[in-house]
């Protein structure tokens, strides 16, 4: 008697145990769940590949200083050259006698811009 019911109780935990496993994996199956996954793992890769290109970057632009410094000493450059002053542009207005300037503006041709 003992032994059907040690057996009965074993068969009984194992269908819990089954049935209980065949629906946690039907429900990641859903679409719903899916696409959750599929959005967490597209936000994780692409936090991944910011990370490495801000890294990439700063390696370039920390060996781009360092080679710059390398070449200014070979070359005996050591003062940094005057930059040109910055380029004024005409402001567009009706009196074109007297045209006022606007100070490092750059006027794009987009044609869209303002509509």
């Amino acid at each position: 008697m003992f032994r059907r019911t040690f057996w009965f109780s074993t068969g009984v935990a194992a269908g819990v145990w089954a049935t209980t496993k065949v629906n946690r994996k039907l429900r990641q199956l859903t679409p719903e769940s899916l696409a959750a996954t599929a959005a967490n793992k597209a936000l994780e890769t692409g936090q991944r590949l910011k990370d490495r290109a801000v890294g990439f970057a700063l390696d370039v632009r920390d060996n781009m200083a360092q080679r710059e410094a390398e070449l200014g000493e070979a070359l005996g450059i050591d003062t940094d050259p005057a930059l040109p002053a910055p380029r004024r542009y005409p402001a567009i207005e009706n009196d074109r006698s007297n045209p006022k300037y606007i100070e490092n503006t750059t006027y794009s041709h987009n044609r869209n811009e303002d509509h």
